[in-house]
């Protein structure tokens, strides 16, 4: 019997990308139609944002535990988050988990090595990006990684924040990710991990100028696999 999935969300167009993509290839492993138990649980992306303006990292990660516990209640087995960004403040509280969770960047890395890439560009939000939440996995796997220079940084996090987590998608965006993701080609990266939920609606491997690693749908199939109990 497959496992139940709990979805800790916080913004709503990766959490739904993240959802749809655990529904539609559920099919794959449990046949037509079907797929694992999944209950989500999310609270205002405003109350996230008002930790993380003030860089409350505890703060963010007692809403992730208030998700987690409401998850438990209702029967879920483990836990995923289809937000990079606030993986920043899981190590505040995983002790006090009443489940465990996949990590996000470490389904991305193991993902990167399976596909023997050496050298990733990072994309994501400027809290993420400064963060440790992938260095530290992509570190321990061996893998190297360039991070977007200030500018970028800023501009990815405006498109971001401003445009996609509210649903919208510009060919202006699409550009400018393009823009940057060729700017770390040329510094040696031979894949990008799109580290935002949301930017894998925009980039995609017929787009971008390097090979993607869609964090969103990787954390999907991971979970996935979790559930069914198959071992990758």
């Amino acid at each position: 019997m497959a496992k139940h999935i709990g979805i800790v969300a916080c913004s709503a167009e990766g959490a739904a990308l993240c959802y749809r993509t655990i529904c539609v290839e559920g099919a794959q492993h449990l046949g037509t139609h079907a797929h694992p138990e999944v209950s989500m649980h999310t609270h205002s992306l405003a109350a996230y944002m008002q930790c993380i303006y003030r860089g409350d990292w505890q703060g963010v990660g007692e809403l992730m535990l208030s998700s987690a516990n409401k998850l438990a209640q209702i029967g879920a087995d483990f836990l995923i988050c289809p937000d990079n960004t606030i993986h920043q403040a899981l190590p505040y509280i995983a002790p006090r988990s009443p489940l465990p969770w996949l990590h996000i960047a470490e389904v991305v890395a193991e993902e990167a090595v399976a596909r023997s890439f050496r050298s990733l560009g990072l994309t994501g939000t400027r809290y993420l990006i400064q963060s440790d939440v992938y260095p530290e996995k992509l570190t321990a796997r061996g893998l190297e990684f360039v991070r977007p220079n200030f500018a970028e940084r800023e501009e990815i996090n405006r498109i971001i924040m401003d445009e996609l987590v509210c649903g919208l998608f510009t060919p202006a965006a699409v550009a400018y990710f393009q823009q940057v993701i060729e700017r770390m080609k040329r510094e040696g990266c031979d894949a990008v991990v799109l580290g935002c939920t949301e930017i894998p609606l925009i980039m995609n491997p017929s787009n971008s100028p390097l090979p993607t690693l869609d964090s969103t749908r990787l954390l999907a199939r991971a979970a996935l696999r979790r559930a069914v109990q198959i071992v990758k």
